[in-house]
């Protein structure tokens, strides 16, 4: 029996998402020649892939280009806002965030507007700059869309050693897997929630976990569920972070439902302007429904992937906003053996 809520009772908050874009357009229009602070920033990345014969890049290739535009301030003291462009590759520019605020404390902030979905550590932290690795780590490129964004509400704040965050957005739709599932319009008529808690035990270690829930089928009538949880333990030198992740997806009546889930660790050790690391990634994702036959998409293929990966690379950066990169990615099947291992490159800087 479907128990979602009546679509009646989510008017106001479809209208509220519908006026979404004028209103941060305006408020960006009213908050700007008055903005007491505010502050501009960049980054650009391009790299360079080349893997054996049964890899995606078995020829080597310069590419995957990125560029960003971070705008950010501070109105009246109390109102916050946030503008981001992003290319996503050469010739595709995309609006990665776009939210208007109210913050009168650090223990509360509302957001209006476009978001990225604050679901474990990774996402909201995609940015060539942010990470020591090149290549996206298995569960993160495959329980949720890349740049996973939403439009809607978002709250969130710091209470002591506690952070948190709680939204309610679009959600995503169903797809041929997870990775299709970003879109900016409600399909359904009937809102995601979902929310993050993090503790900070002490100065280097914090834990954190993650829960997402909505009707993405068109007709609202099956339920998808994200569960994660993240640690993180850092020093002057040394790095240890892991993040899980579990999903769980309503199918039609016939098939059993679909699950997907990963684990992701990464170690990292700093030594003056070189920093080491390694890192192991595991996915299995089993859906009997989901899944697309490229000579038939209509046709019901199922998704059935165990693999796992791991990775080595070396991290140069001898000033704070540039990094030189290179990764060696050693992936395995449990069904089959194929020869995809990957060697990737990749400069990119702040500024």
């Amino acid at each position: 029996m479907d128990t979602h809520p009546p679509r009646r009772q989510f008017r106001f908050f479809r209208a509220l998402k519908a006026r979404s874009t004028s209103i941060i357009l305006g408020c960006l229009l009213l908050f700007l020649p008055a903005a007491a602070q505010y502050k501009l920033n960049g980054y650009l990345s391009a790299q360079y892939e080349n893997g054996q014969k049964e890899s995606d890049f078995p020829e080597g290739t310069f590419g995957r280009v990125r560029a960003g535009l971070l705008f950010s301030g501070l109105a009246a003291d109390i109102f916050t806002y946030d503008l981001e462009f992003r290319f996503k590759s050469e010739s595709r520019l995309e609006i990665e965030e776009a939210w208007v605020g109210i913050a009168p404390s650090q223990s509360f902030e509302l957001k209006l507007g476009f978001y990225l979905v604050p679901f474990g550590k990774y996402n909201t932290a995609n940015r060539p700059y942010e990470n020591p690795f090149i290549q996206t780590p298995l569960p993160q490129a495959s329980l949720y869309p890349e740049s996973w964004r939403d439009v809607g509400v978002l709250v969130g704040g710091k209470w002591g050693s506690m952070g948190y965050s709680v939204y309610l957005g679009n959600g995503l739709r169903e797809g041929r897997d997870l990775q299709d599932g970003q879109q900016f319009k409600d399909n359904n008529g009937d809102p995601a929630a979902g929310g993050r808690i993090s503790f900070l035990l002490s100065q280097s270690f914090e834990v954190g976990v993650s829960y997402y829930r909505s009707h993405y089928d068109d007709a609202g009538q099956r339920n998808l569920e994200l569960r994660g949880a993240d640690i993180s333990w850092k020093s002057e030198a040394f790095l240890l972070t892991y993040e899980y992740g579990k999903a769980d997806l309503g199918n039609p009546e016939g098939y059993d439902r679909g699950t997907a889930q990963g684990h992701f660790v990464l170690a990292s050790l700093t030594l003056g302007e070189f920093s080491p690391l390694v890192s192991f990634q595991t996915l299995v994702y089993d859906d009997p429904y989901h899944g697309e036959d490229p000579l038939n998409p209509s046709l019901v293929v199922g998704i059935a992937k165990d693999i796992s990966r791991w990775a080595v690379g070396l991290v140069f950066s001898p000033a704070p906003n540039f990094m030189l990169k290179v990764e060696y990615d050693f992936n395995r099947e449990a069904a089959d053996k194929l020869d995809n291992d990957i060697f990737l490159a990749q400069v990119s800087l702040l500024f």
